[in-house]
């Protein structure tokens, strides 16, 4: 809770300086602002179950039309934002919408909050330009620094954990070849087949020690519990995956299990009222998709994979994608 009482001080002395309030400046323009701490619920960044949760109720997201701009909070119209939205507001209003829209690159203008984290030198938050080279992101001193230990790079969850996974080769080129940007277009160029997404702009960087099976339970495992239960697709079909995907970390999977992990996150998508549904199964077919092998190895050799963090490197197999 230290947040909100950094956050309470900031907006009391927004108020002591004329900021916030009643005719603020002399301008006849009233503005308050009040904070509602939640409780941590990932099912509450969908803006209709952060509505529900702020009138006191179970934050289920709901069924939309109608849309929070036409029936909102207490059923009036509301506008939700998230904070990096409002922050923008700032620069756009000095400059001018023109001008801040010469920074970036093509539809992907101005600056963006990269979060990133995983096996780099310099992990951190980062506010980029829109249109930087992904390989200049990860490996230049200005960003991440590059592969911690010397390694390889193995694969990149660019934009949070429900955004495909892509292997290197994919991350840092397209399918045709150019340069992958961090921009909006350029990570979904190829679809979901050959790119991703740069989503809440999460950026996960993976070594060449990196289990992407025991990666993905672990991604399986937070939406299982972060799911609301309100969609039974959602509801039964992530703990059905956390249980398959566990399989294979104990050595008890079967081929078959593959295609069927991969059945059941297809029943999952496009099967929900909100996004979670898709978020849960986005991982999880990418992961198959590009690391088939490695969940065949797990399959083949699983009694010996107990300690995933070294077992491809300790014995020299190279994990071709499929």
């Amino acid at each position: 809770m230290y947040v909100y009482h950094i956050l309470e001080k900031a907006i009391q002395e927004a108020y002591d300086a004329g900021y916030l309030g009643k005719n603020i400046l002399g301008s006849g323009f009233d503005l308050d602002i009040f904070v509602h701490p939640g409780g941590g619920a990932y099912i509450c960044g969908e803006e209709t179950g952060l509505i529900e949760s702020l009138e006191g109720k179970r934050g289920n997201p709901r069924l939309k039309p109608p849309f929070p701009a036409v029936k909102g909070v207490w059923d009036r119209p509301t506008v939700v934002n998230n904070v990096e939205t409002i922050a923008a507001v700032v620069p756009i209003t000095i400059m001018g919408g023109d001008e801040y829209a010469k920074i970036g690159i093509g539809k992907s203008t101005g600056t963006k909050l990269i979060s990133a984290s995983g096996h780099i030198n310099k992990p951190g938050v980062y506010e980029i330009e829109m249109g930087v080279p992904v390989e200049e992101f990860i490996f230049s001193e200005k960003y991440c620094g590059g592969i911690r230990n010397g390694k390889k790079l193995k694969a990149v969850v660019a934009g949070g954990s429900s955004v495909p996974i892509l292997p290197a080769e994919l991350i840092l080129k397209t399918a045709k070849g150019e340069s992958r940007l961090m921009t909006y277009e350029s990570l979904a160029d190829g679809g979901f087949q050959t790119g991703t997404a740069l989503g809440s702009g999460g950026f996960i960087v993976m070594d060449e020690d990196t289990s992407i099976v025991k990666n993905l339970w672990n991604f399986t495992r937070f939406y299982h519990h972060e799911s609301c239960g309100q969609c039974s697709p959602c509801r039964e079909g992530t703990g059905w995956m956390e249980k398959i995907l566990h399989k294979f970390l104990e050595g008890n999977a079967a081929m078959s299990d593959i295609d069927l992990l991969f059945d059941i996150q297809s029943k999952i998508d496009g099967r929900t009222i909100c996004p979670l549904g898709d978020a849960a199964s986005w991982p999880v077919a990418s992961a198959i998709r590009h690391f088939r092998s490695e969940f065949e190895e797990y399959v083949k050799n699983g009694k010996n994979i107990k300690d995933v963090k070294h077992y491809y490197r300790l014995n020299q197999l190279e994990v071709t994608n499929s």
